[in-house]
């Protein structure tokens, strides 16, 4: 838009300083390089989405002149977080003129350290007619980690004084994953758990499959296993098929949980024993077949069977355990398990959920449906006590790490984090990607964003929360789009991908309690770093002892394929990603195929598949230079076991080897951009025949075998 006058500011420039202030940026590098402008109507809609309303000029001026003056309003910020041992930290301090002050910290642990007042004056302002002094307050490098109260208290002549707390995260400089792991390199096996079934699953992978596969993987050498998000979904069927979409990031899918390896299971009675027996035989029927996984069959016979567990009585020790959890989890699991009760009756459209967890309606909900939420809450209790024992499962079998989980980048706009912490999160928004080379129409993953400020403001608790649950039992966590840290692309609802913009988050914040919550559950962290980013992330998380991922198909430079003697030490690097086919089916070019069918491409196929060819040449020519690849006519898994070859020949920390690989799948598990065109998320684990392989298989399945002796050479 242009300028109302001869000098005056234009609405555009207003809207680009306004956004500024809230952290929003108003241009983006399109995936050709070329630079792109955001639209005035995203900044408008994105900016009264963060309570800066822009709808005109009198509007605009406001938000303006309130984003100016909000931090002055605060004698501290809502949350301060600083790392252990770093020198001349300090705080802004916005007090009036001419006052005294003190300043402590409560320590986490207990105790109290003084922090000596005498500030150094940065700026004034004058707010609401008081002329105000922003000071720095020094804080002391030697700080212990974790989570702290900083205190000011301002007394002036006259009035009662000012006193402000700010919550205060001290933060671990680095990681050291490597001290984590005990070597400077390692593999291990990255599997899809829901897939990976049983003779006894039902239907579905689930946690005892995950406490053999660990076992199987560790005889075999592996000393961690990658799986996929295991967050709730809704508490009945239909479910939701992407672990990626999940209800809550916090808590646990019971769908995973294993009946019989409930204590409580042994005492049903008789009769009910049978029912439950009859359940578990009509899903453990289609373990041996090739079609598709029903989560809603599975979770369908699943819960009645838990409800009856449930019932039954808990001996005094269990029942402590039981309630110990409970107290541990806090009003978190009570909302979460009130959620659960309301959805599993209560329609998503019904305008009752607009009410909210704080309205009469969920406090009377909470009253009627006491023992339904008694049973969510136990169901949580059940999966922790499940992840507890297949953790240890992997360490028994020798893991180094063990059980590495998959945090999701968001959740379920309809789903229990969105109703549960709407103080925190952004509805009228979606989190996705602009458009890529690979996904030249971006990518929409219609899951609301934390807000920045609300977030801060509550000095990142449900965030602290989420991380403390999954790492509870963990080696480890790969953080899904871990730029997300940095800066979300967020597309108002019912704009295509391409109309969002960049909003950035604080970096420092988010990774240190990344950190710390990492270092503190002795967890290695791995982020994927994949996608649009800007050139410092990488070296910034490196920095912090956070890996990145490297995928072979991905590592090009301008010369061709990058040596393996050039890729990053600090990184988990693999062939490829459940977003792509298995390494047979990349061979052979499938992830084009398929694209092409589903209308993905935006050149023709023909085109794209001779780009594709001429990639992969590349790679396997230098795999052959490599000296890993001898016959031009190699056989298919000849072919995949040089490849894993050649990564092992990186210096990257962690080596990934996708269980598909190993047993020689052949079809992809997602196309991103795809909802009911693919089924994403619901192919079983099969070979190459396309016969389903169980986890008993994997002892005596040649290929899984020999793939895991080529690691154990290849890293001895």
């Amino acid at each position: 838009m242009t300028g109302d006058s001869a000098g005056s500011t234009s609405e555009r420039e207003l809207l680009e300083r306004l956004a500024a202030a809230k952290n929003i940026a108003t241009t983006f590098t399109g995936w050709d390089g070329s630079q792109q402008q955001v639209s005035d109507e995203t900044l408008r809609i994105i900016l009264a989405s963060r309570g800066a309303p822009a709808g005109s000029r009198p509007e605009l001026e406001a938000s303006l002149a309130q984003a100016m003056t909000d931090r002055w309003r605060q004698v501290l910020p809502p949350t301060v977080v600083t790392r252990e041992g770093v020198p001349e930290t300090s705080v802004q301090v916005h007090l009036p003129f001419g006052v005294s002050a003190r300043a402590w910290v409560d320590l986490e642990l207990g105790g109290t350290i003084e922090l000596p007042w005498n500030p150094q004056p940065e700026e004034s302002a004058v707010v609401d007619g008081t002329d105000l002094q922003c000071t720095a307050l020094a804080l002391p490098p030697d700080l212990p980690l974790g989570w702290h109260q900083l205190h000011v208290e301002a007394v002036r002549s006259g009035d009662g004084g000012t006193r402000a707390q700010a919550v205060l995260a001290v933060t671990p400089d680095r990681l050291d994953p490597v001290g984590k792991i005990g070597r400077a390199q390692t593999w291990g096996m990255m599997a899809q758990l829901y897939s990976t079934r049983s003779a006894r699953s039902w239907g579905i992978g689930d946690l005892t499959d995950l406490a053999d596969l660990s076992a199987v993987c560790g005889e075999a050498g592996s000393d961690f296993v990658l799986i996929n998000p295991l967050h709730a979904a809704e508490p009945a069927p239909p479910v939701e098929d992407s672990p990626y979409l999940p209800a809550t990031r916090r808590f646990f899918n019971p769908l995973y949980i294993r009946v019989e390896a409930i204590p409580e299971y042994s005492y049903l009675p008789q009769e009910q024993r049978s029912g439950v027996e009859d359940l578990a035989a009509g899903q453990q029927a289609v373990n041996r077949e090739a079609g598709l996984l029903d989560r809603n069959a599975a979770f369908a016979a699943k819960l009645p069977a838990l409800r009856l567990v449930f019932e039954v009585p808990r001996s005094p020790s269990r029942e402590q355990q039981f309630q110990a959890f409970v107290d541990g989890e806090g009003d978190g699991l009570e909302s979460f398990a009130l959620w659960s009760a309301l959805a599993a009756s209560l329609p998503a459209d019904a305008p009752q959920w607009a009410e909210g967890l704080n309205s009469s309606f969920a406090r009377n909900a909470a009253v009627e449906l006491a023992g339904d939420i008694s049973f969510y809450k136990w169901l949580q209790w059940i999966c922790d006590e499940q992840l507890e024992t297949a953790q240890r499962a992997a360490r028994q079998a020798g893991m180094g790490v063990g059980i590495v989980h998959d945090l999701a980048v968001g959740v379920h706009p309809g789903g229990a984090d969105a109703w549960t912490l709407r103080n925190v999160l952004v509805p009228e928004v979606s989190v996705g990607a602009p458009p890529d080379m690979f996904n030249q129409r971006g990518q929409d993953w219609s899951q609301p964003p934390w807000d920045p400020d609300r977030l801060a403001g509550t000095g990142y608790a449900a965030y602290r929360d989420m991380l403390r649950t999954i790492l509870r039992h963990a080696g480890g966590v790969r953080v899904d789009h871990i730029l997300g840290l940095f800066r979300l692309w967020w597309i108002p609802r019912g704009e295509t991908p391409d109309k969002g913009a960049y909003v950035y988050y604080d970096h420092e914040a988010l990774v240190g309690i990344l950190a710390l919550e990492a270092q503190r559950a002795g967890a290695v962290v791995v982020g994927e770093d994949l996608g649009v980013f800007e050139p410092w992330v990488q070296g910034y998380l490196a920095e912090r002892g956070i890996l990145g991922t490297a995928i072979l198909w991905f590592e090009q430079t301008e010369q061709g394929p990058r040596p393996p003697a050039d890729y990053r030490p600090g990184a988990l690097t693999t062939i490829g990603t459940h977003d792509l086919p298995p390494a047979a089916g990349y061979l052979a070019g499938e992830h084009v195929t398929l694209r092409g069918s589903l209308g993905l491409l935006n050149r023709p196929v023909e085109e794209e598949r001779e780009l594709d060819e001429a990639a992969r040449a590349a790679i396997l020519e230098l795999v052959r230079s490599e000296g890993l690849l001898s016959a031009e006519e190699a056989s298919e898994a000849e072919t995949v076991e040089a490849l894993h070859r050649y990564i092992s020949r990186t210096p990257s920390v962690l080596i990934g080897v996708g269980l598909v690989d190993a047993v020689g799948e052949r079809r992809t598990q997602n196309q991103p951009g795809t909802s009911t065109e693919y089924p994403n998320w619901r192919i079983p684990l099969a070979g190459p025949d396309g016969a389903p392989i169980l986890v008993e298989d994997l002892a005596t399945n040649q290929r899984f075998q020999s793939l895991a002796r080529i690691m154990n050479e290849s890293l001895r």
